[in-house]
């Protein structure tokens, strides 16, 4: 028997009972579908992720303070007091590590901006340095950023995010009007190009003080003074050219000698972005391969759901398979007919569920707040799969039948 003629014997049998095949298939459907929304939502996970991680600028590295080392007996000259970072270990980066093409140091605060009679509340005061723009490869879209000797002298000048440039001033132009946050009036000397959101924060709706003022006038207590001008992350950005690893083994040599503590006990810890990406894609990849066993079961599922159908259908249809027996179809031809059957449902199967699984990819990623990203191997995949499903599980159903004696066959009611 040719392979058209068992394919349109095949799709007969299956078009004799059109609900029962849909249904069939539903579980095929429905895996296929798993395998590609699932796929989707982890790898828009992690690309949310990268982004982030990327959004913050290129090539850097994070010093961040680990405050594990209190008490006064570690304390040194030079060095930050009880465990952590302080602003001067910015500076001795920048003056005493070779690749650094700049340093940015952060210090948040929340205040209420007046400007005339608009008032805003909580606004997000980001104290920085000079380094801040090329650090975070933010671009100006008018005026300039504070210098270093605005920074030494505490000069109260502030650059806006877009948003908030637009909101306090609406068409008029900022620069060089005065705002106050809290109690303290300050020049806007620029405003920044839309950046948008990186992780939780709005980069436009910010207001960017040289971090000595925000020491100064926004510290939010004595207590915290008393420690010095503590930060919790120092951004080393570093030059084209320069090797990432041996720019951090120089960080960690100097603040180790400026924090008097050895290289087993550091009181900081530094990552690159390359490190923080593969860190949070290793907790993706495991709540992918949670959700992969999730879609697989649904598969397994629906294999045995054609198993079972084609089973019933062997048994409904013993006399057909004498009769084809006694003009003179083979066994293998009879299996050839059962396991194409079952081929077509899982194919088709999951050529239904793979449209399901990219509208329910586009449906989910519009509709939720997660991200959903289609990965064209998953459409690979979950089709392979269902075509997989449907040989392993039809191929015990279409043997039985094959192996039927004719005339036993044909003296069936």
């Amino acid at each position: 028997m040719s392979p058209w003629n068992i394919l349109h014997i095949a799709w007969k049998g299956l078009a004799k009972n059109k609900l029962r095949s849909m249904l069939t298939m539903l579980g095929v459907i429905i895996g296929v579908a798993a395998v590609i929304i699932m796929i989707s939502v982890s790898a828009g996970t992690e690309a949310t992720i990268a982004e982030q991680v990327q959004g913050l600028g290129s090539n850097l590295i994070f010093v961040q303070a680990s405050f594990n080392r209190a008490g006064p007996e570690n304390r040194g000259g030079g060095g930050p007091g009880p465990g952590g970072l302080v602003y001067d270990d910015a500076a001795a980066i920048a003056q005493d590590v070779q690749g650094v093409a700049g340093v940015a140091v952060e210090q948040n605060s929340n205040q209420q901006v007046k400007v005339g009679d608009k008032t805003i509340e909580e606004v997000s005061l980001l104290g920085s340095t000079p380094d801040f723009p090329a650090v975070r490869d933010m671009t100006l879209a008018k005026g300039r950023y504070f210098t270093q000797p605005e920074l030494d002298k505490k000069q109260k000048v502030a650059v806006l995010g877009s948003s908030l440039a637009n909101e306090l001033f609406g068409d008029a132009d900022p620069i060089g009007q005065l705002v106050t946050i809290g109690n303290t009036k300050v020049v806007v000397i620029g405003v920044f190009e839309p950046r948008g959101m990186v992780g939780d924060s709005d980069y436009d709706a910010r207001i960017y003080l040289p971090i000595t003022v925000v020491f100064q006038k926004f510290t939010p207590s004595q207590f915290a003074r008393m420690f010095g001008n503590r930060v919790r992350m120092i951004y080393v950005k570093v030059a084209e050219g320069a090797k990432i690893d041996d720019v951090s083994l120089q960080i960690q040599l100097l603040l180790a000698k400026r924090h008097k503590v050895d290289m087993d006990s550091l009181d900081f810890t530094i990552r690159t972005q390359q490190d923080i990406i593969q860190t949070r894609e290793a907790t993706t990849a495991a709540f992918r391969s949670l959700l992969s066993w999730v879609a697989a079961v649904s598969l397994l599922v629906g294999g045995i759901g054609i198993m079972n159908i084609m089973l019933v259908s062997v048994t409904e249809r013993t006399r057909e398979i004498g009769i084809r027996q006694a003009v003179g179809a083979r066994p293998n031809d009879i299996r050839w007919q059962f396991l194409t059957e079952a081929l077509l449902l899982s194919l088709t199967g999951g050529a239904i569920g793979v449209f399901v699984g990219v509208g329910g990819s586009w449906l989910f990623g519009s509709l939720g707040t997660m991200r959903t990203v289609v990965v064209p191997w998953s459409i690979m995949v979950a089709f392979l799969s269902a075509a997989a499903v449907g040989i392993f599980f039809g191929y015990y159903p279409a043997n039985k039948a094959a192996q039927l004696d004719p005339i036993v066959a044909l003296r069936y009611e």
